[in-house]
């Protein structure tokens, strides 16, 4: 069997333009700039700043204007070759724990600069917006909190939390998990997204934390498990699920990334969110997660000085 690998848009520019249309314009041609859609054409024999063809160019009919379907994307902008985009795609898709931007750096032949921010806005696609809440009747949803960052010593009196990133998930049993990240761990702070983001009617499983037995009450179901005592499972109700979610995320925050920022921590928990969401128990291989990814791309825009940090740790 081939590599998946040998597929010509990861190394022909041009066969990447061609699988990037296929993939983002599905219907036919989407004008960028108007939005008409299939009045558009191939402009033969243009040539780009540096003289060479303009590959992907395309012209609308409707508006006049031109533009490439890298136009309104993450890639926009970006004058690293869409080939390499792919790339860089694939890597991050299919691998588990992540691909640090140092690895991207030395893999794809790209400076380490050109490494993070391609990285940076390829976890910008993976962030899914307004997702259904998840849940309902009959479904156990698990919730619980970890605790990401490096040590550092502590104020006085302070908890040992207190000194790392909170970040507060929740998962559908056979189903998708979110992640958020969060200042505290306490009910006036988890309350709006347990309930923005579970349905009323589901079961909910927890620790027996005092503030998720206050937040419990207003679902109709709410299990729990007494981890300070031992007890893991209790009949049907575990937060077993999301704890193994939790042990991927911070194996690789901790030994592929090793350090980030309270800034970008969102992006690093749209990327594993979407890796678990997109995972190959439900059928899905790297390529059809890859593309996945790539359909995110659309209306999503991030300039280098919204994603600029320090990379060494990386």
């Amino acid at each position: 069997m081939a590599s998946v690998l040998s597929q010509p848009y990861f190394t022909d520019e041009q066969a990447a333009f061609d699988r990037l249309e296929q993939i983002v314009w599905p219907n036919g041609i989407v004008c960028p700039h108007c939005g008409t859609i299939g009045r558009a054409g191939a402009l033969a024999g243009v040539k780009g700043k540096t003289g060479k063809p303009a590959i992907g160019r395309k012209k609308c009919y409707a508006c006049r204007k031109q533009f490439t379907v890298k136009v309104g994307t993450v890639f926009e902008s970006s004058h690293a070759p869409l080939h390499l985009w792919f790339q860089a795609a694939y890597l991050m898709c299919s691998s588990k724990k992540g691909i640090s931007s140092n690895q991207l750096h030395r893999t794809l032949g790209v400076t380490l600069k050109t490494a993070w921010f391609m990285s940076h806005r390829l976890r910008e696609a993976m962030a899914v917006l307004g997702m259904e809440p998840v849940g309902g009747a009959g479904k156990a949803v698990e919730v619980d909190e970890t605790f990401i960052g490096q040590k550092r010593p502590r104020a006085t009196g302070a908890r040992g939390y207190a000194q790392k990133h909170a970040v507060v998930s929740l998962v559908e049993r056979g189903g998708r998990v979110r992640s958020t990240h969060v200042n505290d761990v306490n009910a006036a702070t988890l309350r709006p997204i347990l309930q923005a983001q579970i349905k009323a009617d589901s079961m909910l499983m927890t620790d027996d934390a005092t503030y998720y037995r206050s937040i419990g009450r207003e679902f109709k179901y709410h299990f729990t498990v007494e981890h300070g005592i031992g007890e893991y499972v209790r009949g049907g109700a575990h937060t077993n699920t999301i704890e193994g979610y939790f042990s991927i995320f911070k194996r690789g925050m901790n030994g592929v990334y090793q350090h980030c920022s309270s800034r970008h921590l969102k992006r690093y928990l749209a990327e594993f969110d979407f890796r678990y969401n997109e995972r190959a128990i439900l059928g899905i291989s790297d390529s059809m997660r890859m593309e996945a990814a790539l359909m995110g791309i659309l209306g999503k825009r991030l300039t280098y000085r919204d994603s600029s940090a320090s990379v060494a740790s990386e």
